[in-house]
């Protein structure tokens, strides 16, 4: 990812797409400007343990970016959503269509199941398949027990409404957030940090020479801001980006530690 004479991350709107990412892809956003990380996918041999110190099942190619690359984490964020088939259907029970669920579909084999990832404009749902589920079949929808299970049932009907918006056809974006313009500019300031831009020109790129020139203080304003940007880049692409995508750690591996190899 680092090219001192690269001017990829200079034009804004490369990074317009982050705005509408969720957790999880925002999360691999971080990890795949990591150069460890990149190096163990230059490596054909024992992914699959790289994987695991990674917070994967399988490693992901960093030279796709959110949109085009599903990583398969583990272990899945709350939002997946877990479908089984119903061991005692009603006779009423709703059956699964794979056809009928709305969205641009991807299916992917994490090396343990099938998972469904179907987006549409600011949405994104993943559905991870049981074995023996088939179409047609009455099914139910799973939770991981833990001892709080509220803020999982949450985050179950908040994917399910995503559903039920989908399959009505709402494609309106929603206006980006403060949170999501912080993002963009994280990963703006990061890649041109990795790329050997300094402050000044990470600034500069971001918000315009103009903007530098009236407020580049010593030790505040603007340069102040920038530093706080880097400085959130890096931690977020050396492990802040579990915390980001709320992901359950139940091991250090690599990826939360510093960018140092270890």
């Amino acid at each position: 990812m680092a090219d001192s004479s690269a001017k990829h991350w200079h034009p804004t709107a490369a990074y317009l797409y982050v705005l509408h990412l969720d957790g999880p892809a925002l999360a691999w956003e971080y990890l795949r400007r990591h150069p460890d990380y990149r190096r163990d996918w230059l490596r054909r041999r024992r992914r699959q343990e790289a994987a695991e110190c990674w917070g994967l099942r399988v490693l992901e190619d960093p030279g796709l970016d959110a949109r085009n690359a599903h990583p398969a984490w583990f272990p899945d964020h709350d939002s997946v959503v877990q479908l089984y088939p119903d061991a005692d259907p009603p006779p009423d029970a709703l059956v699964f269509e794979f056809w009928r669920i709305p969205g641009d579909k991807r299916l992917i084999h994490d090396g343990k199941r099938l998972v469904l990832v179907t987006q549409w404009p600011g949405y994104c749902v993943r559905l991870a398949f049981a074995p023996g589920l088939g179409d047609g079949m009455a099914y139910v929808h799973a939770i991981r027990a833990c001892v709080t299970a509220y803020p999982r049932y949450q985050a179950l009907v908040a994917e399910l409404d995503k559903l039920v918006i989908g399959a009505v056809l709402a494609t309106a974006k929603p206006r980006p957030s403060p949170a999501s313009l912080l993002e963009l500019h994280t990963l703006q300031a990061l890649d041109a940090t990795l790329a050997g831009a300094s402050l000044r020109e990470v600034a500069e790129g971001l918000f315009g020479a103009e903007a530098v020139a009236e407020g580049w203080y010593t030790d505040g304003g603007l340069r102040s801001k920038v530093r706080r940007l880097v400085r959130r880049g890096k931690a977020l692409m050396s492990g802040g980006h579990r915390r980001l995508a709320q992901f359950e750690c139940p091991g250090e591996g690599r990826s939360a530690r510093t960018a140092k190899r270890p």
